[in-house]
């Protein structure tokens, strides 16, 4: 037998991996100048949240004011319609639209012998995502018109109606909720399909041969398999809770709705662009993005508390 001499490998330098990544962090760097130019330099004014601001001063030149704009928004009675809209109408995306495309996936998941029927099933739901909301909005003031409206025309043929959704606050809430998980629940049933799709197939093979139905197998297996996925999203979802997207309920509501459809990024809109109270909206703004950081924060340690891996 012959001894084979093994020699030590000399080790990497700082300037043997930097020759070999260069070409990555290259790739790297125009991303992230976008990010600091576009996303981060912005960030500096904030501090028009703490200051009378002046437009013909700028932003550094004009006045501290302290806290004077929080303590103007706590006082004012809009600012705490507009918070309780965006909790309840969030949590209600939350509680309906949250699980609609896990149950979504799993069907479409046991549809393992009509593939053409999936494909296109898929293909339906996931169109309305990429759809504005001017556009859903105008869909749904057609379907949805007391006289004229497809909805209606076929629940007075069952004797009911005609029904004004959008005109009263507890069908227009209901609505609002449903025209969201419709535009939305195509995209995230194509991300749980992805992650159905990295479960093992062993896993199924060995519950059938423990004689496992379809049921034992979807709540032993493929629940399991995706609880990953689903926690990540249910956090960002969470830290999402009093952030509210601006063109949804701006082009959903109309003042008869007002009192249920006014949200915090409609009232600074309205409050700042339009009335050009600049730094009151600053402060309502900023109120809200450390709201949603705490939220985010703290649903990403219960997560981590129950045994996940959370997003960081």
């Amino acid at each position: 037998m012959t001894n084979t001499i093994t020699q030590p490998k000399t080790p990497k330098t700082p300037g043997h991996y930097w020759q070999r990544t260069w070409m990555l962090y290259l790739m790297l760097f125009l991303p992230m100048a976008f990010f600091v130019v576009f996303r981060y330099v912005p960030m500096t004014n904030i501090v028009i949240a703490f200051k009378d601001y002046n437009i013909f001063r700028g932003v550094w030149n004009s006045p501290w004011a302290g806290f004077k704009w929080f303590s103007q928004a706590f006082q004012s009675q809009d600012f705490y319609y507009s918070l309780r809209n965006t909790l309840v109408l969030n949590f209600l995306d939350l509680i309906v639209g949250f699980p609609a495309p896990i149950i979504l996936a799993i069907l479409l998941n046991e549809l393992a012998s009509f593939k053409t029927y999936k494909k296109i099933t898929q293909t339906v739901i996931y169109l309305p995502h990429f759809l504005s909301w001017i556009i859903v909005a105008g869909i749904a003031s057609q379907l949805l018109a007391p006289s004229g409206g497809v909805i209606n025309i076929m629940l007075g043929k069952l004797g009911i109606g005609p029904i004004d959704f959008l005109m009263k606050k507890g069908l227009w809430i209901g609505t609002y909720a449903g025209l969201g998980v419709w535009k939305e629940m195509g995209w995230g049933t194509i991300i749980y399909l992805a992650a159905i799709a990295g479960i093992n197939p062993e896993l199924y093979e060995a519950a059938e041969v423990d004689g496992a139905g379809r049921w034992r197998k979807i709540w032993y297996v493929t629940l399991p398999g995706i609880r990953s996925t689903i926690v990540v999203l249910l956090i960002l979802n969470l830290g999402r809770i009093l952030g509210s997207e601006f063109d949804r309920p701006y082009t959903l509501a109309n003042p008869t709705v007002m009192q249920v459809a006014d949200v915090i990024s409609t009232l600074v809109y309205r409050v700042g662009i339009r009335s050009s109270q600049f730094s009151l909206t600053a402060a309502i703004g900023l109120f809200q993005s450390v709201v949603c950081v705490i939220f985010l924060f703290s649903a990403n340690a219960l997560a981590k508390k129950a045994g996940e891996r959370g997003i960081w």
